[in-house]
C-alpha cells in the first residue's frame, strides 16, 4: 500500500491500495456464484498469485477459529459456506416449515445425468425405468441440469449437470464424484432387469413425446414437477 493513502478511509482509496484480505471478505460475501481467483485478481489488480494464496490463508484462518462460515474452493472459484456443524440452526431460520429437498425421484434422475451426461431424458427414464420428463424439467428450472446439444444418431436433446450442481455439491469438478461402482449391481443384472421390466421401452426414441416415442411401462414421475427445492 502506498504511504500517500494508508491513512484515508477504505472508501477514498484506490482498489489496488485496499487491505487485500478485507477487500476480498466484502467482495465474497455479496458474489451470487463462485468467484474465481482470476476475475478477484482483475478486480482487485493484484497478482492471481497473491489472491490466491490470501483466499488459502483466510480459510485456514476461519477453519482455526472455528467461525460459524467457511470459505469453500467450489466449481472453479471460492464462496463463503455455512459451516456443516451449524446446519441445524441454518435449516431452522431459512427453511421455516417449507421442504426444501429434493425427492427421492428427483434425485436418482439428477445422479443419472451426473454419472452418464450427456445423456438424453429416454436414456435418464431407461434406467430408472420410470418416464422422467416431469423430474428433468424440476431439475433444469433449478439449474442444476443443462441442455448440452443434441444425440448424433437419434436428434435427442443431451443434457448434463451445471456449474450450480457442483456448487450445490461442494465439489471443484465432476471428477470429485465419489466411485458408482461398489454401489451397482453386476451389468448382466442391469441389462436382465431393464430386458424383463421394461420391454417396450426404446431408449433411442424421441424425447418430444411424439408419434415415434414409446411410453414406458413403469409408471411416470410427473409428480415430482411440483417439488420445491
Amino acid at each position: 500500500m502506498s504511504e500517500d493513502t494508508t491513512g484515508l478511509p477504505a472508501g477514498l482509496r484506490g482498489v489496488a491500495d485496499l487491505d487485500l484480505k478485507p477487500a476480498l471478505e466484502a467482495m465474497l460475501m455479496v458474489v451470487d456464484e463462485p468467484a474465481t481467483e482470476e476475475h478477484l485478481a482483475k478486480i482487485l489488480e493484484r497478482p492471481r498469485r497473491q489472491v490466491a494464496d490470501a483466499l488459502r490463508e483466510l480459510a485456514d484462518e476461519y477453519t482455526v477459529q472455528g467461525r460459524g462460515f467457511e470459505l469453500r474452493f467450489v466449481a472453479g472459484g471460492w464462496r463463503f459456506y455455512t459451516r456443516p456443524a451449524y446446519a441445524p440452526a441454518v435449516e431452522k431460520l431459512v427453511l421455516d416449515g417449507q421442504t426444501a429437498r429434493l425427492t427421492q425421484a428427483a434425485l436418482e434422475t439428477l445422479a443419472v445425468v451426473a454419472y452418464r451426461q450427456p445423456v438424453s431424458r429416454s436414456r435418464v427414464s431407461a434406467v430408472r425405468g420410470v418416464n422422467c420428463d416431469g423430474v428433468m424439467r424440476t431439475l433444469l428450472q433449478r439449474g442444476l441440469v443443462e441442455e448440452a446439444g443434441t444425440e448424433p444418431e437419434t436428434g435427442a436433446i443431451l443434457y448434463r449437470t451445471t456449474n450450480y450442481f457442483l456448487e450445490r455439491m461442494g465439489l471443484r469438478g465432476l471428477d470429485e464424484l465419489p466411485e458408482l461402482a461398489p454401489f451397482l449391481p453386476e451389468a448382466e443384472a442391469i441389462e436382465a432387469e431393464t430386458q424383463e421390466g421394461v420391454p417396450s421401452f426404446d431408449p433411442d426414441a424421441p424425447d418430444d413425446g411424439g408419434p415415434g416415442s414409446t411410453p414406458v411401462t413403469r409408471g411416470t414421475d410427473d409428480v415430482d414437477d411440483q417439488t420445491e427445492l
